[in-house]
């Protein structure tokens, strides 16, 4: 989508994490200390690669691979901002109707075919809304 679309779409990733899944909140806190060093959408790859096997001391070693300062990422993903910013993403989800994940919105506007070439339609609509 973004290479179709470099100048008109734009990404936002919010975090929802599952009740069901025991470590999706600590993964999501961990993804947001690697997005203070630059390296979220990395960090959000091993998560989902790995997703079967996510332990606690999977984090650090996610953090490890990817060259990331130790002492910054455990004091990040351990902060009330982290958390915050977790709590926010839920709400906004919440608000959003959100029950599962993935979920994927353009403009605001629930994807319900999530093919690329539907998803390229809704965003050429919305295109043309503007």
């Amino acid at each position: 989508m973004l290479e179709q679309n470099p100048d008109t779409v734009k990404i936002i990733f919010k975090h929802f994490p599952l009740n069901f899944h025991a470590q999706a909140q600590e993964a999501a806190l961990a993804s947001l200390a690697a997005h203070n060093q630059g390296k979220f959408w990395q960090y959000h790859d091993l998560l989902f690669a790995n997703h079967k096997t996510l332990a606690p001391e999977s984090y650090e070693a996610f953090a490890a691979t990817l060259g990331l300062e130790m002492t910054a990422f455990n004091r990040d993903r351990r902060s009330p901002q982290a958390r915050q910013q977790l709590m926010a993403d839920i709400k906004s989800g919440k608000e959003a109707h959100v029950t599962g994940t993935p979920a994927i919105f353009v403009n605001g506007h629930r994807v319900q075919n999530r093919n690329i070439a539907d998803i390229q339609a809704m965003i050429a609509a919305e295109i043309k809304k503007e």
